[in-house]
Formats: structure tokens, C-alpha cells, sequence
């Protein structure tokens, strides 16, 4: 049986939380929300609901010695983040990159922003160092843009990184740090995680926190030419050449892996990546293979990769509404949903809702819910989201006959009772249907004080 229109106002303005059986068999796996205003290029469909990037760069410290060329690496990395689709990519350069800032970024800015079904990679290029704790474990650091590179008090720390991966919501993270470095507590690094498989969802579905960087301990990050050999072949990685088992999934595993191997040969030995897991046991994703087709830009061809897009879109929207948040990137994901799919009837018929109460327009609500009607006839919220419309449009006659049929699909339907009671009373003037309809809502286990005291009222003057 459909969940009530009206018994989720907490998590959304009256948001229909399960639109049919089918729709809330596949609502339990999702919970979060995604913002692509056009086709994503290499987005993992359905895995993530939004992806952020954090590119930080410094070249020009105040007191420590330059680094030539480090912004540019960075700029580039930035880049290829975005052309792989992802939503928000923040960039933090020289000045910007201040031990201040960079403390707000990473214990208020993220923890607020990122989402428990997000993916965060971090990269850096600047200094970095090791030091000893107070038990004489290595600890590294990386060197804000006003510290110097032996200050570890004004540093940012691999324990207070490592500390920030816990504490993020994020389902994923992978710091890519382009420094020699290492002073992690780790977890020997995975396995390659995709070997023999058409597709990795335990890993993906799986908690990870992730780091690679460029170098081991007392090693230097070269920079032939003024470029980061590691930014070089980390570019080269994501754009395909990491794909180590060529099933089209681009792993971190597979891009660690890459790294250490590629880096280890173009520098003669001198430079050795480190690649290693911080926290859980799944892996983080780059690009998804079975969508590759999104990385040209092309979306899903065939029917059925259509349907199936159509319906992780549907459930990307439904999940942002039932978080209550980003309504209008809900509405931008049925809209593509429909675009896959022009008889997805309960893509219509959450976006009629969606447009009769969040983002208002009765106009295009009206289409929405004519055509939701059409295409899920079945589904008693077509109708009963219709009759909604045509209540707040005025046309009261039109309202009781779509809510009518969305008993006659449903007759259990205790909502639908309340709101025809209500339309009878304030609109159509017909007292005693308003008190069967409210009668029949109270039978079916409604408690609403206005249906109590319109029975108690007409049985009081039935006594009399």
C-alpha cells in the first residue's frame, strides 16, 4: 500500500514518500543527492549522489622555498576533476592554502557540505614533512602557504587528516598528496578489487578512505621541466591508462597500483609512491565502467540502459526530497528521468508533486500530473496528486473526480478521504459528503482534530 502524501512533513513539505510498491522496494537503497545541470562526464550513475573535489596548490610560500610550477599541476588537476563530472570542485591556491583556511576547510567547510553517500578527493601539491610523535612514530605533514617547512605546529597533520576522513560523511575519500612523504597509520592496501567481476558493488558499496602519495620518506618529488612527474602520470591514470584489468572501472586501488609502478620506472628508482588504505575495506570509484558512455558525453543508448538510467535519476530525486534539500536538483533528475524514459508514470508523478507544493508552478504541475495519470494509472497518487492541483487551481469539480478515481484504484486510501472532506467543506458545499468522507478517514485509522470534530458534530446533531 502507498505511503500517505501527508505523513512526512518532517523529512519534506508533505513529500509522498513511497509512490507505489514497486517505488519503495527500490527507495531502500537510496538516501542522498547529486547536481548535474547537463550529462556527467565519467559520473558513477547511481553510486554517488554528488562528488566533490578539493584541489589544493602552493607554489609561492611566504616562508618556505618555492616550488615552480605547483599551481599550474594543480589548476590541471582541477581540471580533469571537473571534465570527469564532478559537482563541486573547490580550488585553494598560495595565499588561499593558509593554515587558517585550511583548517576551515577541513573541519567546517566539508563536514557541513559533504553527504554520507558522497565521494571527496582531496590533492595537494606543496611541502610536506615527517616528523616523530611522542612514542617516535613518524608523522607527516603537509606545510600551509605561511608556515615554515620544519613548523610542525602551524602544519596540517596526517593524524588530524586521518582524523577528518573519519569524521567525514563522505562514503568515500582518497587524498592524492603530490609529496614525498608518508606517516600514516594504515591498513596494508587492497587488493585489486575488480578482477573477474562485470561489477564491483560490494566495493563500492563499502566504507573507504583512501591515500596515495607521491614518494616515500626522505625521497623528492621531481619536477623535470618545471611538472610534477607524479601530477603527469596521475593525469594520464585518470584518463584511462589506471585502468590496470581493462574492464572500464577505474579504481583508487587500480591508480595507486598504477602509480607506484609508473612513477617507480620514470624516475630511475628515486621515487616510489606510496598507495595505502586509512579506514574501511571498500574502494573508492573513479570512472564507472557499464556507463563508460557517459564519459563521451553520449548517455545511455540502448532501452534498457535507458530505463535503467531513468530510474537511478528517479531515485537520485527522490532521495534529495525525502532529505528535504536541493529541490531544485531533484527536479532537474526527473526531468532527465523522463527525457530517458517518456512513460516513467511515477517520475511524473513525483515531479506534479514537487511543483504543487516545493518549487510552485500550477501550470506545469497540471502537465505533470495529466500525464502521471496517463502513464501510472495504477498508482493512486497519479490521481490523487492531480485532484491536489486541481484543488489549489480552483477547478474544485475536476478535483473531486481525480481524487474519486484515486479511490476507486485504492479505496483504502485514508488521505484521499481527508482531502475529499476538506474539498466538500470548504469548496463544494456539500456537508454531508464531507462527513462520510471524514468518517471514512477516522475508520481507516486517521486522527486528524478537524475530522474528529466534524463526526463528533454531525453525530451530535443526528441525536438531537
Amino acid at each position: 500500500m502507498p505511503i500517505s502524501l501527508r505523513l512526512i512533513p518532517r523529512l519534506f513539505p508533505r513529500i509522498p514518500r513511497a509512490l507505489s510498491l514497486s517505488v519503495a522496494g527500490a527507495l531502500v537503497a537510496v538516501c542522498v543527492g547529486i547536481q548535474p545541470a547537463h550529462a556527467q562526464l565519467g559520473k558513477p550513475e547511481g553510486l554517488y549522489y554528488k562528488s566533490w573535489a578539493v584541489v589544493i596548490g602552493v607554489e609561492n610560500y611566504l616562508l618556505a622555498p618555492p616550488i615552480p610550477g605547483a599551481v599550474n599541476d594543480a589548476k590541471t588537476v582541477a581540471q580533469a576533476f571537473r571534465q570527469m563530472g564532478f559537482d563541486e570542485v573547490l580550488e585553494v591556491y598560495d595565499k588561499d592554502a593558509s593554515f587558517r583556511h585550511l583548517q576551515q576547510v577541513f573541519t567546517n567547510f566539508l563536514p557541513r557540505k559533504v553527504g554520507r553517500m558522497d565521494r571527496l578527493v582531496v590533492f595537494y601539491a606543496g611541502h610536506a614533512g615527517v616528523t616523530q610523535d611522542a612514542d617516535g612514530k613518524d608523522l607527516g605533514y603537509l606545510v600551509p602557504w605561511d608556515a615554515q617547512v620544519n613548523n610542525v605546529a602551524k602544519s596540517v597533520t596526517f593524524e588530524q587528516l586521518k582524523e577528518f576522513t573519519r569524521r567525514s560523511a563522505s562514503k568515500h575519500t582518497l587524498l592524492i598528496i603530490d609529496a614525498a612523504v608518508r606517516g600514516w597509520e594504515t591498513t596494508a592496501p587492497q587488493q585489486l578489487s575488480l578482477e573477474g567481476r562485470v561489477s564491483p558493488e560490494e566495493d563500492t558499496e563499502r566504507r573507504a578512505a583512501q591515500v596515495i602519495t607521491a614518494g616515500d620518506k626522505g625521497e623528492v618529488s621531481l619536477r623535470p621541466g618545471g611538472k610534477s612527474l607524479f601530477a603527469t602520470a596521475l593525469l594520464t591514470g585518470l584518463q584511462g591508462a589506471a585502468d590496470l584489468n581493462k574492464n572500464g572501472w577505474l579504481m583508487a586501488s587500480e591508480l595507486g597500483a598504477y602509480l607506484e609502478q609508473e612513477i617507480a620506472g620514470l624516475s630511475q628508482g628515486k621515487q616510489h609512491p606510496i598507495s595505502a588504505r586509512l579506514d574501511g575495506d571498500g574502494d573508492t570509484v573513479l570512472v564507472e565502467g557499464r556507463k563508460s558512455a557517459f564519459i563521451l558525453g553520449a548517455g545511455p543508448q540502448t532501452p534498457a540502459e535507458r530505463q535503467q538510467a531513468a530510474k537511478a535519476q528517479y531515485e537520485q530525486a527522490f532521495a534529495l526530497l525525502q532529505e528535504g534539500k536541493r529541490a531544485d536538483e531533484a527536479l532537474e533528475r526527473l526531468n532527465r528521468a523522463i527525457e530517458y524514459n517518456p512513460a516513467f508514470g511515477d517520475a511524473y508523478v513525483l515531479k506534479s508533486y514537487l511543483l504543487l507544493e516545493v518549487l510552485p508552478n500550477l501550470d506545469e504541475a497540471l502537465v505533470a500530473g495529466q500525464l502521471a495519470v496517463q502513464h501510472a494509472p495504477d498508482n493512486p497518487d497519479s490521481s490523487y496528486t492531480l485532484g491536489l492541483i486541481y484543488e489549489k487551481r480552483g477547478s474544485f469539480v475536476e478535483a473531486e473526480q481525480a481524487l474519486l478515481q484515486a479511490l476507486k484504484v485504492n479505496p483504502g486510501y485514508q488521505d484521499v478521504y481527508f482531502s475529499l472532506g476538506t474539498l466538500y467543506a470548504d469548496h463544494l458545499n456539500d456537508q454531508p459528503k464531507s462527513v462520510e468522507a471524514f468518517r471514512r478517514y477516522l475508520e481507516l485509522g486517521g486522527s486528524h482534530s478537524r475530522a474528529k470534530a466534524v463526526v463528533r458534530e454531525a453525530d451530535a446533531a443526528t441525536r438531537r
